[in-house]
């Protein structure tokens, strides 16, 4: 294995027993997985399946939810070698805690529920008929309202120091006529030191106005304007909590 003495004690060890292994589970037993672990007392059936991860519809109790289980090794960025089980619990831990700060600020986006390793439970956004529908496979009824309600979230989510590093209608999701922000897994927290607060605004900027324009791409489609500039400014102003950058340019 190329990256075995740089591996930790743990993670030889589970090498060494066999608590690792190097298949993908099968979607069968992702879900006696979610079972075994206790996230969820029901597994229904697999919703999404997305580059890192499978979405499932499940039961907890009563409660109707959805479970979102990374993938070990069977990804768009596989690696070599044995860390990758740890790297996405790392995925699952990081996206389930963007969602916690997101909901504590109000931003529309599921609520966060229980984690577990490499999976999570959120709240179930949907009804009797289903999940709730993607944006890009809506035909909205009032576009215009559905589009300001839309960049209120981003703010929202930009007022708990969170920018959506991917965001598109593959992410928004339809429910009763509002929006709901899903797929935070690489979301940007802008409000943390963990490098140059001028390097995280122009990483906040350049994922602001590549997500803006896929969404005014969309709502073009209605006739409907979407600003990308001019939003893309006052949201980079409210996340420069420093003082370094000048006036979102």
């Amino acid at each position: 294995m190329p990256n075995a003495p740089y591996l930790d004690a743990s993670v030889r060890w589970k090498l060494k027993s066999g608590a690792i292994a190097f298949r993908e589970p099968r979607t069968a037993e992702v879900a006696a997985q979610l079972l075994d672990c206790g996230l969820v007392t029901e597994v229904v059936q697999i919703i999404g399946a997305g580059k890192e991860a499978d979405v499932f519809l499940a039961r907890d109790g009563p409660r109707w939810v959805v479970a979102k289980s990374y993938r070990l090794y069977r990804t768009s960025n596989r690696s070599h070698g044995a860390v990758k089980a740890d790297g996405m619990g790392h995925l699952a831990s990081r996206e389930f805690e963007l969602l916690g700060y997101a909901w504590a600020h109000r931003a529309p986006v599921p609520e966060p529920l229980a984690r577990e390793e490499n999976a999570f439970t959120m709240e179930f956004i949907g009804g009797s008929e289903g999940p709730a529908p993607q944006l890009r496979r809506t035909t909205l009824e009032e576009p215009e309202e559905f589009a300001r309600a839309l960049l209120v979230g981003v703010e929202d989510l930009a007022h708990a120091g969170i920018v959506h590093t991917d965001l598109s209608p593959f992410n928004v999701l339809v429910d009763g006529g509002r929006p709901v922000i899903i797929d935070l897994g690489k979301g940007l927290r802008v409000d943390r030191l963990g490098s140059s607060p001028w390097i995280r605004l122009n990483e906040a900027r350049t994922a602001l106005l590549h997500g803006l324009e896929m969404l005014r791409r969309y709502f073009a489609r209605y006739g409907v304007p979407f600003e990308t500039a001019d939003a893309t400014a006052g949201i980079l102003r409210d996340l420069d909590r420093f003082g370094v950058g000048s006036d979102g340019e």
